[in-house]
């Protein structure tokens, strides 16, 4: 009964009318001078803004939406029910033509059965308008059938999540495509490449031997003519710890692939001595520095730390389909070589020089910054220019991503002392900003990333922020309002309202993830997280929640007064109050 009444109109009614209540006690009605300092209407006081709603970064670039989350990936996934920023289902594409048939379609009546006959599986829940999902479907269906085709007792199978809703939501699927690794009915997500060759790979390391023997001297020139990463053991004899610490290792590392073998001539056709003995191991790739000889001893996580040390070349060329993604590497801190084929050519010497003292610890990156595809992309990102060469360094995080400009002489040298201090976190953050305007002095104020302490992290100050992006419908659509705002405001000493371009500007207290985005700080406590405004975008609102969160209380002036005879109190901050909107939250 009561569970019943929880979920009826009417309690839904209470709600609606409590929060309407506590919203306007909290915000008091304007008086008469206020409507008249605003230049409110009759339609102002009553209607609140009507495109009150935010565009997702997401919708500006897939692309860079691709590189900062790392390539496809576990984060760039489509949420369940939100279509913004995803890409268009093609009126010419649709799941149910592609080659598939090797996948399993699993629902309710078959779901529990299919984990209950299976001791491995792979299931995807998927979503037919998804775009990350339409550009699984091909791969998934590829790896289906070539893990049948050898026997590998793991069939991979699929799910609509929007069909299905009910068993996402107890399979916790937050996002499509989410694809989980069952063993024994137990689930771990996978969240590796979105490659058939890489979910083959991955999967045939889960269920078996993560090696693979070499018995023919046929199939080691295959392998050395494929072109792939592979690690090479040379052994005695094919049983004994040696081989269990390989093996161990081997399960560990998904982009390199493990082989093994017990001939001394086919252990010098991968490039060992004829004076070698076993156990040995060789690291083999398809760049400047093909050959890397293991001098360790033969423990899992040794021989880990050496094969990713050395699974990628020197310098890394980034390519937006690459097979190796650096960013879902467990190497965080990476040094890109921005510059145009014509320049890398001069500095890759003193690139890869500088690079071999931090293999392992820093993966150093070219990128072509004239490519329109994978370069562009990650310039602007970065906010340096593309007409000569640039160093940054980056740190990949979810959280908070950091750069970090090089602004020394291209020397190994230079470089080496660059990335040793990026190292021990001894650079000093770099943000993204245009130049500094010439003149600053319109009712709004610009702020760029080399202004924004001195004027939004002044104590003195309220500072009302929107961080928009000149391509956004919603941004334009408020900027008439938000321009009446600050010119009402504009004889409050203690108030700033400002604005930022987020797309060329930037700074570690304005993350923001939707455009446009309205911060507030207050006097006298900069250090606090920014209030974020979310009441609806209208002047009155606007004008509403600076009077609730003000750190310093101010009054409007009415229209006749001036500067000198406008009354504002100059109290001293303090700690700010909560948005009322938290108020409200924690009342009901």
């Amino acid at each position: 009964m009561a569970a019943s009444f929880l979920r009826s109109p009417a309690f839904l009614f209470i709600c609606a009318a409590l929060l309407l209540c506590t919203a306007k006690a909290l915000h008091p009605e304007l008086d008469q001078s206020e409507i008249e300092a605003l230049g409110l209407s009759k339609d102002d006081l009553s209607a609140g803004h009507p495109d009150d709603t935010a565009h997702g970064e997401e919708e500006y670039d897939e692309e860079m939406e691709d590189y900062y989350e790392g390539g496809p990936g576990e984060n760039d996934d489509d949420v369940e029910g939100d279509h913004e920023g995803v890409a268009d289902v093609d009126d010419e594409y649709n799941l149910d033509t592609v080659v598939d048939s090797d996948v399993v379609v699993l629902g309710e009546s078959n779901f529990s059965t299919f984990l209950e006959t299976n001791r491995f599986a792979m299931v995807e829940f998927y979503a037919p308008w998804c775009g990350h999902c339409q550009a699984l479907a091909p791969e998934y269906g590829a790896a289906a059938t070539e893990l049948l085709a050898h026997s590998v007792p793991v069939p991979l199978a699929k799910v609509d999540g929007t069909e299905y809703p009910d068993l996402a939501s107890k399979h916790g699927v937050d996002g499509f495509p989410t694809v989980f690794f069952f063993i024994d009915g137990k689930a771990t997500r996978y969240t590796h490449h979105r490659t058939s060759e890489a979910i083959v790979r991955w999967v045939k390391k889960r269920v078996g031997s993560a090696i693979s023997k070499v018995t023919s001297l046929n199939d080691a020139q295959t392998i050395l003519s494929s072109g792939s990463t592979v690690a090479v053991a040379y052994f005695g004899k094919s049983e004994g710890t040696e081989v269990e610490e390989y093996n161990a290792a081997a399960q560990q590392e998904d982009d390199v692939l493990f082989y093994q073998t017990q001939s001394q001539e086919i252990a010098e056709a991968f490039g060992f001595p004829k004076v070698v003995k076993p156990p040995a191991l060789v690291v083999l790739k398809n760049a400047s520095e093909k050959v890397v000889f293991y001098d360790g001893v033969f423990k899992k996580d040794e021989i880990s730390e050496f094969v990713i040390a050395n699974k990628l070349p020197l310098v890394f060329r980034y390519e937006a389909d690459s097979e190796i993604n650096v960013f879902e590497t467990s190497i965080k801190k990476q040094i890109f070589l921005l510059a145009s084929p014509e320049d890398f050519q001069k500095i890759l010497p003193i690139f890869e020089e500088a690079a071999k003292s931090f293999k392992g610890k820093i993966i150093f990156i070219h990128v072509d910054s004239t490519d329109d595809e994978s370069g562009q992309p990650i310039v602007q990102f970065f906010g340096v220019g593309a007409d000569k060469p640039a160093i940054v360094g980056f740190t990949v995080s979810e959280d908070l991503p950091k750069i970090f400009l090089f602004e020394d002489e291209m020397t190994v040298n230079k470089i080496k002392e660059f990335a040793t201090s990026f190292l021990n976190d001894k650079l000093k953050q770099f943000f993204k900003s245009d130049p500094i305007p010439e003149t600053n002095d319109e009712d709004v104020k610009v702020v760029v990333g080399n202004t924004f302490d001195e004027i939004v992290l002044d104590e003195s100050k309220d500072v009302l922020l929107e961080v928009y992006a000149p391509w956004c419908g919603h941004c334009q659509s408020l900027e008439p309002i938000y321009a009446k705002l600050a010119k009402a405001l504009k004889n409050v000493e203690s108030l700033v309202i400002a604005k930022m371009d987020g797309t060329t500007n930037d700074h570690a207290r304005t993350q923001v993830d939707s455009y446009p985005s309205i911060l507030f700080f207050p006097a006298g406590n900069k250090s606090a997280d920014p209030i974020v405004a979310e009441s609806e975008r209208s002047v009155k609102e606007l004008y509403q929640f600076l009077k609730h969160n003000a750190g310093i209380p101010f009054t409007l002036s009415k229209p006749h007064e001036t500067q000198e005879t406008a009354k504002i109190e100059t109290v001293q901050a303090v700690d700010p109050p909560q948005t009322y909107h938290d108020e409200v939250k924690d009342e009901l």
